[in-house]
């Protein structure tokens, strides 16, 4: 149609939504979906409080509200991030509509077309749908088994300043990687910082998986906690109570966050009073810390399943990352380069998403990401054994 901009033929569909039909069909395991697995939380619970809320509040939190989120949200989201070695103050924090919207407004505050935006590769396939609509050119730096390594990422933005272009930031996901399910140590996240900072380059911080490590006596340390004015934070409460509500939060500068609540009331006007209300109230609660270690906990169990069965059934030219924390593996084996891998797994009733999605020139990839956090261990088990007779036919 030559009525759509030219930007339209960059919008993107999800490898994951893509096949959700197939997903949803009962007889094929779907290993493809990050979702939290919402049976450790006491429904119950949380359907009283959203009826006491809409009982005692109704007024308030089914009207119109703020841009700029509710003081509750952002006082809770000032205590989370203090996890993390964060100082922030209400003033710093902006609630939105899940994460991914915060990726959208960062995206169009400080891209224009053209300019370059450095990401890990392979990367989150959602952001790449946002990078594209904005027209910029994603350059990948690889990533190994303790991210994305700040010595290339200098070699990169060297490399775009004497081409003459222009970096906006660098786009990292620094806990649990989203494919990868890598975590970036703590020195590594302080020299990524010090290389960015030195250039003055500001470091997108993608951080929904933070909360979810297998050991939860060690909290992350956050990279917005190391520079608060060269690292916008973007969190989410989809992956640590529950992703139906839509709510998650930027941490910027206030004369950056403020420049973003413009831009998100322009399409938004506000996040949902009632969901923000909602998260506030349970996580807030005494419930939410024993549910999540409960959910962690699982998450930990089937992980364990999942490499319990990659052992068993991979063939020798496998190999995998180990994650401790978060919902993902990463598989690679060299039977996968230059085949349609999704097809071929549905054909063997399973789905996954292929390493070729996680780049945004789709380079031909050795690689698939294998989700764990919303399958049960025989059902993994199972879908693992379908992948492994992937490899052997092809």
């Amino acid at each position: 149609m030559s009525a759509f901009a030219s930007r339209a033929g960059e919008f993107r569909p999800s490898p994951v939504r893509a096949v959700f039909e197939t997903a949803m069909d009962p007889s094929v395991v779907s290993l493809a979906g990050g979702n939290p697995d919402l049976s450790v939380l006491p429904g119950g619970s949380v359907g009283d409080l959203a009826a006491q809320l809409i009982r005692e509040r109704a007024g308030e939190i089914l009207q119109y509200g703020s841009g700029a989120g509710t003081a509750g949200l952002r006082e809770l989201i000032v205590r989370l991030m203090a996890r993390g070695g964060s100082t922030v103050t209400e003033a710093d924090v902006l609630p939105t509509t899940g994460s991914q919207a915060g990726l959208d407004l960062v995206t169009k505050l400080f891209c224009d077309p053209g300019d370059v935006i450095l990401a890990e590769g392979p990367t989150y396939v959602g952001a790449l749908g946002v990078f594209g609509a904005y027209e910029v050119d994603v350059r990948h730096v690889p990533v190994d088994e303790h991210g994305m390594d700040p010595s290339a990422v200098a070699d990169a933005l060297d490399d775009a300043a004497a081409q003459g272009k222009r970096v906006p930031f660098v786009y990292v996901i620094p806990s649990f990687q989203n494919p990868t399910g890598v975590t970036m140590p703590v020195e590594r996240r302080r020299e990524l910082v010090r290389v960015c900072a030195e250039r003055d380059v500001m470091i997108i911080e993608d951080d929904p998986y933070a909360l979810l490590s297998f050991n939860r006596a060690q909290p992350l340390a956050s990279m917005h906690g190391m520079d608060p004015e060269h690292v916008i934070h973007l969190g989410s409460f989809s992956k640590i109570f529950a992703p139906g509500l839509r709510i998650g939060w930027i941490a910027a500068p206030p004369e950056v966050r403020g420049r973003l609540q413009i831009a998100a009331e322009s399409v938004v006007i506000h996040p949902s009073n009632l969901a923000q209300s909602l998260v506030t109230a349970w996580v807030g609660s005494e419930y939410w810390e024993p549910a999540l270690d409960d959910a962690v906990t699982l998450y930990r169990e089937r992980w364990e399943a999942m490499d319990a069965a990659l052992t068993e059934f991979m063939p020798s030219s496998a190999r995998w990352t180990t994650p401790t924390g978060g919902f993902f593996t990463w598989v690679t084996a060299d039977e996968l380069v230059g085949k349609d891998v999704l097809a071929e797994a549905i054909a063997h009733g399973v789905v996954l998403v292929p390493g070729s999605a996680c780049y945004m020139d789709g380079r031909d990839s050795d690689a698939v990401r294998l989700a764990f956090s919303g399958v049960a261990p025989a059902r993994i088990r199972e879908g693992v054994k379908r992948f492994a007779q992937v490899l052997r036919d092809l």
